[in-house]
């Protein structure tokens, strides 16, 4: 019997909608401010000005997502739900402090559709149901579940959370957690960026990788990578992501997550679709000048982000290890695929 081949994949991708296809997305872009941000994603991206405004951005982010996955060395990306806020005491949903929602069912139906996608659900512990939403969604195939704790508004040790949290870790189910400052998205609770508030879940069993390493994204945000590197000795279940590392701030701390008490427990995240540079990786000394052409010539911002990865020194491992933690069985189809 052959070896099954190593999956390399991105997860850390955003899946964004305007519920144009019945999807159930929402999406607030008021604001000259907001429409501007987002026109530049858009362009950043390769998606058409207009796609914010065409009504049919549900139909356009998927064609396009489809099309880089399959034009990249990567076997799949993990796509994201995107929760409302709760109120932890009460466990109804916070109205209007969200910027976007992207429903569970909606990634699920779209990783059935596409087995090169993954589908990461985003389910807040404070919802009254919420056991019994993770034992449907991981039956109907998810893989993940993500959350902002400062912006979903999640105290992850809070100690009521405890019975969600051991069925998540006895089925296996990641959580990929946000860690460190938040700038796109209505941050509700700051003090939650801390991935101290991870041990609740981390204490609990439950595999938690801390994206973006704890790293600051706003030149006034608080730096936890050395908080980070401190619980990864302590915390065998812990891991870390690079997502949007090819960024202004967060490109400062790489040299962090090399370092040989943190690396083996890194894995790939690009952050997709929050736009790339390579400038900052140049200006800081970790790319040679021909890999920065040659990143600034690929117009593919997934594959851009491993050309830069790689330069930046994160060993191949990196881009293979999600595989190794998500729940058993959930990649025999990746398997067999290759498009």
């Amino acid at each position: 019997m052959s070896k099954p081949k190593q999956l390399q994949i991105d997860c850390h991708v955003h899946m964004v909608g305007d519920g144009s296809s019945g999807s159930g997305c929402e999406l607030q872009v008021e604001g000259k401010v907001k429409k501007l941000m987002s026109r530049f994603y858009c362009k950043k991206i390769g998606l058409p000005k207009d796609a914010l405004d065409g009504g049919n951005l549900d139909t356009l982010y998927v064609e396009h997502l489809t099309k880089l996955v399959k034009e990249s060395s990567l076997d799949a990306v993990v796509i994201l739900a995107q929760d409302h806020p709760y109120n932890q005491e009460t466990g109804e949903r916070l109205e209007d402090q969200g910027l976007f929602y992207v429903p569970n069912d909606y990634v699920i139906e779209l990783a059935k559709a596409y087995p090169f996608f993954l589908p990461a659900i985003s389910l807040h512990p404070a919802r009254k149901n919420a056991i019994a939403e993770l034992e449907r969604l991981v039956a109907a195939g998810a893989v993940m579940n993500k959350l902002l704790p400062n912006c979903h508004n999640v105290d992850c040790s809070n100690a009521d959370y405890q019975p969600f949290w051991r069925r998540m870790a006895e089925m296996k189910i990641p959580l990929l957690a946000h860690t460190g400052g938040e700038h796109t998205l209505p941050v509700i609770n700051k003090n939650y960026q801390d991935p101290r508030y991870l041990t609740g879940a981390l204490d609990a069993g439950v595999t938690v990788i801390a994206a973006h390493a704890g790293t600051k994204s706003g030149l006034l945000d608080r730096d936890y990578s050395k908080v980070i590197k401190e619980m990864l000795q302590h915390y065998p279940n812990l891991y870390v992501d690079n997502s949007a590392f090819n960024l202004p701030f967060r490109s400062r701390y790489v040299v962090r997550c090399l370092d040989k008490k943190v690396v083996g427990r890194v894995l790939h995240g690009s952050d997709y679709p929050v736009p790339i540079s390579s400038l900052w990786s140049l200006l800081r000394g970790f790319l040679a000048f021909e890999t920065f052409i040659e990143a600034k010539k690929c117009k593919n911002p997934l594959q851009k982000d491993i050309i830069l990865k790689r330069a930046m020194g994160f060993p191949e491992d990196t881009f293979y290890r999600v595989a190794k933690l998500l729940p058993e069985g959930s990649l025999q189809n990746l398997q067999r695929l290759r498009f």
